[in-house]
């Protein structure tokens, strides 16, 4: 048997050779491999001073619009569009009917005939629809665009929200 393999792998050995050609090899220590040029050293350093020379710009600001006062408004505005998203690590209990389950929603404030409501989205369809109160109080947070789930008692959460026009809280029960 061990002759047997012994001369498998012999046989299988020789006949399969492979031979490199017309490979990398052909042009080995050639400078212009594949038609490229040696660069000189003022070209060099004359592509290095015109890439220190152009000065970065804001990516904020639109091309050809100044910076000023009347338009740095709009900036804010238009970085807070996306709304924050809040972790729901527990069922809650929205009214005697619904409850909002476990998820991830994106949370948004609005003012509707004098109320504030929190909306909780997931994809583009309404979960629910939370009454909350307005507050002047930011909570603390550094960002202007915030929601938070803190504890609020044993049965009991606040869901605290923070926008550019206002900041609001809500009080929701556990189920």
């Amino acid at each position: 048997m061990r002759k047997f393999l012994v001369f498998m792998f012999i046989f299988l050995f020789t006949t399969s050779a492979v031979f490199a050609d017309g490979d990398l090899w052909d042009n080995f220590g050639d400078t212009n491999t594949y038609g490229q040029k040696a660069v000189s050293e003022q070209d060099f350093e004359k592509a290095l001073e015109s890439k220190q020379k152009k000065k970065k710009r804001d990516k904020n600001i639109p091309k050809g619009e100044s910076f000023s006062q009347s338009n740095e408004t709009e900036i804010i505005k238009n970085s807070t569009s996306e709304l924050p998203i809040l972790l729901v690590p527990l069922p809650l209990k929205i009214d005697k009917k619904y409850v909002l389950p476990i998820g991830h929603y994106q949370v948004e404030g609005v003012k509707e005939n004098g109320n504030v409501y929190l909306k909780f989205y997931q994809a583009h369809d309404v979960m629910a629809k939370i009454p909350a109160e307005e507050t002047d109080d930011d909570f603390g947070e550094d960002s202007i665009n915030f929601v938070k789930l803190v504890p609020h008692g044993d049965y009991h959460v606040e869901v605290r929200y923070g926008g550019v026009d206002f900041n609001a809280y809500s009080i929701i029960d556990i189920e």
